[in-house]
């Protein structure tokens, strides 16, 4: 029998894939508490244990906690979000400025990280799987029903995690054992598709539909949108369109057959801008995946490279800080109308003052002493430049207007810092089914994709505006689709697989970034460290091998 920790029954499997991390490759800890693997899996409560660590891990990877991951790659090369220098800040090494301007190298730190970091999420699910593929239900107290659908879970969650992949990297390797193959080779994107895509078909309809104790977990919800975007994004992907797909995929969200938190068991959409992103959004009606954190549990979501300097913790009354990183890029900014009330719902802009007072905040950097007044220009006033289109390097501490589109309510709210992350919520579905509905047509829109779209829109608009704001079908083109859809789902890390969906992303050409053409860059290169440590890795085209 052979001894482990259970830590390395999953970490061992990426490594044999050849897949390094600098920080796991040595085994030989000491390890104080010896687990043998046969004898663990004696409870439901140690299934679910095994079956849920795949999904603790994924936080360091999809949510804006830190620089890196999937959500940094996501905004910092698209057109809405950057990480400009500010003065004496935030160069760290010209990273954010290759992403900008679409000049990164395959010896990428951050880059290094997202590929780590997923790939450990795929040995965690390979792991688990395994395990409980051998498990007998009735032994531990468990139906055969349930252990399937945490099974299904696990399927449908390193499916997810490949989705990922595939969107970042292209071709890579499928890998579904622990350790087998060791040097794994890299596969073409679209056979890697088709391997998703069977994954997603199999194992969406033996989850279980979703619901309040499934909150944090994956839900049929969770797996038909993860479905819709994989069927989205398929003619990028493979060559072929699959547009009913992804209508079949929505429909089973909208219809209810998939549960959901709202009313009757299915979901709905949220009636105002604040419900989906408040400190109780944990049971919030358009939830379909979230992931769950929890201050009164020790786990909370830290969003520091989206705030502001320490001043933003008197402008808020909150306890936490932030490091001055991502900016709204000015024309992002500039596509919200100056009366759709997300432009002063989810954004900090303007002059700060103190929680409830008129009392200025004052400046650090540039502003010392001086009132702070976030502005929609990144470039260097304070030394007299009032009409440059500023850049990537011109910064300043008030440049840019700041993320405030979930609220963590006050230090004395009992539900400070409660907020879920939001992976998927039904207005995507809505956005994805008006897309296909739209792409099936022609690129022109039809009376069903309009009122999805305004079904959304609405909520941005008082009852008197709504008149004007509506789209019709002659308003609604696929720019107008983008564009909407940019509005509606800034800061939540969608950005970029959206622009290279509508051709934008290499043809694009947006405030300090002009237009590569370049087709290679609209996936990234393999990290040359796992070029090294594989040989059967392939670098895709455009990158030195």
């Amino acid at each position: 029998m052979k001894r482990v920790k259970l830590k390395a029954i999953y970490i061992s499997g990426l490594l044999a894939m050849g897949i390094g991390m600098s920080a796991c490759t040595k085994l030989d800890e000491t390890v104080y508490s010896d687990l043998y693997k046969d004898n663990f899996y004696k409870s439901r409560t140690e299934v679910l244990q095994s079956a849920l660590r795949p999904m603790t891990h994924l936080q360091s990877w999809i949510a804006p906690i830190r620089g890196d991951g999937y959500y940094y790659h996501a905004e910092m090369s698209a057109d809405q979000l950057a990480w400009p220098q500010k003065g004496r800040h935030a160069y760290d090494n010209g990273d954010h400025m290759r992403q900008h301007y679409h000049t990164w190298t395959d010896n990428e730190g951050r880059m290094r990280n997202a590929w780590v970091g997923i790939w450990t999420g795929v040995g965690y699910c390979n792991a688990a799987i395994e395990d409980l593929e051998k498990l007998n239900a009735a032994a531990l107290n468990m139906t055969d029903a349930e252990l399937k659908s945490i099974i299904a879970e696990l399927h449908v969650l390193r499916a997810f995690h490949y989705m990922k992949l595939v969107d970042l990297w292209g071709n890579i390797p499928v890998v579904t054992q622990v350790g087998k193959p060791a040097n794994p080779p890299t596969v073409k994107r679209a056979q890697v598709f088709e391997f998703l895509k069977t994954e997603l078909e199999t194992y969406v309809p033996q989850l279980q539909r979703y619901e309040t104790k499934l909150v944090g977990r994956l839900g049929q919800t969770g797996g038909y949108a993860i479905m819709a975007d994989l069927f989205v994004n398929a003619e990028k992907w493979t060559g072929k369109a699959m547009w009913d797909e992804c209508i079949a995929a929505c429909d089973k969200i909208m219809s209810g057959e998939a549960g959901g938190l709202g009313a009757g068991g299915r979901p709905e959409l949220a009636p105002d801008l604040l419900e989906t992103f408040g400190n109780t959004n944990r049971s919030a009606r358009e939830a379909l995946f979230q992931y769950a954190y929890s201050n009164k549990g020790g786990f909370v979501w830290d969003w520091i490279p989206l705030m502001g300097f320490s001043n933003m913790s008197a402008a808020l009354d909150v306890g936490y800080t932030g490091n001055n990183g991502y900016v709204v890029t000015p024309p992002a900014f500039d596509a919200y109308a100056t009366n759709d009330l997300r432009k002063t719902t989810w954004f900090l802009f303007g002059p700060q003052y103190k929680f409830g007072t008129t009392v200025p905040i004052l400046g650090t950097e540039e502003y010392a002493n001086k009132p702070l007044v976030y502005v929609n220009t990144i470039r260097r006033e304070s030394e007299g430049d009032l009409t440059s289109e500023g850049g990537m390097a011109k910064g300043e501490e008030n440049s840019g207007a700041r993320f405030n589109k979930y609220k963590t309510g006050r230090l004395s709210d009992p539900n400070y810092r409660e907020n879920h992350f939001m992976i998927y919520r039904l207005t995507e579905i809505y956005f994805f089914k008006a897309e296909a509905l739209m792409r099936k047509a022609g690129g022109v829109a039809t009376q069903e994709a309009v009122n999805l779209v305004n079904d959304s829109r609405r909520r941005a608009f008082t009852t008197a505006d709504w008149p004007a704001a509506q789209y019709n079908v002659a308003t609604l083109t696929l720019d107008e689709l983008l564009a909407e859809k940019g509005r509606e789902f800034i800061f939540e890390g969608k950005r970029r697989t959206d622009i290279i969906r509508f051709g934008r992303f290499i043809n694009g050409t947006w405030w300090d970034h002009q237009r590569t053409g370049d087709a290679n860059r609209e996936i990234y290169p393999i990290p040359a460290n796992q070029l090294a440590n594989n040989v059967n890795l392939v670098q895709n085209d455009g990158y030195k091998k």
